[in-house]
């Protein structure tokens, strides 16, 4: 069976990354708009109502306006945005979190953020566990490569040469949080510090436990046994043990794009008695596109990993 898939912001960064992922895969038709189509809106509505599943890889009230005009057809959805992550009749993209099965049965989709899919890898199951409480103060620190930040932030680092490093997200109001909050089942949000460095891609989310979370029934060797029971059948994450684990968490200016993530816990030794939980991923891949195709996949009932670079 072939599946009619229209990208709705093919050419954008996301949009491009999606559709180099499903160049030469026959289960799947793509419309296409022209150029001079791509902001027509009566030409978008053609599309979104003749395709099986759209995507969505635009600016969040361009996504809701796209959801509007999909109204009235039977198209399924995939959001890129963060238009409707925590939005009531919208599951949320994240497979080894949320379930296979709902995904594979539901027809609005949000992708998960990029720096989300790395706290909630690490923290929603041990919450669900009760090896981590829910009403912690919990802190991430975070680096992205500036693809992340759309045309513009490229441009800027591209241009700007000398930047090596850009924090931003300081009035601490960031739109990742509320699906932080709600998919950990967090009592409140974490304190959240992004930043940005001269990569094209890559992240690493690094949230510290510090020693009041950590006693013998919770310990950081229990913390990567439990992620490790958890993600044990996943096709794309990947828990690195002790001993096994690397000395540095690195990312690359020249990476390739990766649809996989690792997670690690670092636990610093018994005189310390804290951890820190990492995740490492590619914020193009399973941070946004990698996770668009990965749920595209599960929707058609296809394997997972089908089109992935893994």
């Amino acid at each position: 069976m072939t599946h009619r898939v229209f990208i709705d912001g093919a050419a954008g960064t996301t949009g491009l990354e999606i559709r180099d992922r499903l160049t030469g895969r026959e289960e799947f038709d793509l419309i296409v708009l022209a150029d001079a189509e791509r902001k027509d809106t009566g030409k978008r509505r053609e599309a979104l109502h003749e395709a099986d599943i759209a995507i969505l890889c635009l600016p969040d009230e361009a996504a809701k306006e796209s959801a509007k005009l999909a109204e009235g057809s039977d198209t399924r959805i995939i959001d890129a945005s963060s238009a409707h992550r925590v939005a009531e009749g919208w599951t949320y993209g994240f497979p080894e979190i949320i379930g296979h099965e709902r995904i594979a049965n539901a027809r609005l989709i949000s992708n998960p953020g990029c720096y989300p899919t790395g706290f909630l890898a690490l923290i929603a199951p041990l919450v669900k566990a009760g090896l981590l409480p829910a009403d912690w103060p919990y802190t991430v620190n975070a680096v992205s490569g500036y693809s992340g930040g759309g045309n513009a932030l490229i441009e800027r680092f591209e241009a700007e040469r000398d930047i090596a490093f850009r924090a931003y997200g300081l009035g601490l109001g960031h739109k990742h949080l509320a699906e932080m909050q709600a998919y950990a089942r967090l009592s409140f949000p974490p304190a959240f510090s992004p930043s940005v460095i001269p990569a094209h891609r890559g992240m690493v989310v690094d949230v510290p436990i510090p020693a009041p979370l950590l006693e013998e029934r919770n310990s950081a060797p229990m913390l990567e046994s439990e992620l490790a029971s958890v993600y044990a059948d996943s096709s794309l994450i990947t828990v690195l043990q002790y001993p096994d684990q690397p000395s540095e968490i690195l990312l690359r200016r020249d990476a390739e794009p990766w649809d996989g993530m690792e997670l690690a816990v670092y636990g610093g030794g018994p005189e310390s008695g804290q951890a820190r939980l990492l995740a490492r991923l590619d914020n193009l891949g399973k941070g946004a596109s990698g996770a668009a195709i990965q749920n595209l996949n599960i929707m058609c009932g296809l394997p997972e990993t089908a089109g992935l670079r893994l």
